[in-house]
């Protein structure tokens, strides 16, 4: 069964990065037609799918954060990670990694527990 771990920081300063990694198990990232995303939920709001980079390095992103998203991996640790460039308060919420098809997070097979991140100064 694929397990998912997010890390990084629990507090980032206004207009700076946020970098989150994602550790997987029991399954390769590589895996043919398997897709690796970022999604988040602000507190009070739903899931917003972020984007997502597929088995073959091939990378898509929702169009309102294309701009200050950057998803990438490290096939060697079996890990990929979220960049979030420019940051405000309105993208504190808790940030999950998961695995599955498509863009719904009703979808997604296999989620991490999630991180809290907090965008305060």
């Amino acid at each position: 069964q694929v397990q998912l771990q997010e890390s990084g920081p629990g507090l980032v300063k206004p207009s700076q990065t946020l970098s989150l990694t994602c550790t997987v198990s029991g399954g390769s990232i590589t895996t043919s037609y398997y897709a690796w995303s970022w999604i988040r939920q602000p507190p009070g709001k739903g899931l917003e799918w972020m984007g997502v980079i597929a088995y073959d390095g091939t990378t898509y992103y929702n169009p309102s954060l294309k701009s200050r998203t950057s998803i990438s991996r490290d096939t060697s640790k079996n890990q990929f990670s979220l960049q979030l460039s420019s940051v405000t308060p309105e993208d504190t919420a808790v940030y999950y990694c998961v695995q599955g098809l498509g863009r719904d997070p009703g979808g997604m097979d296999y989620w991490g527990q999630g991180t809290q991140v907090t965008v305060s100064s």
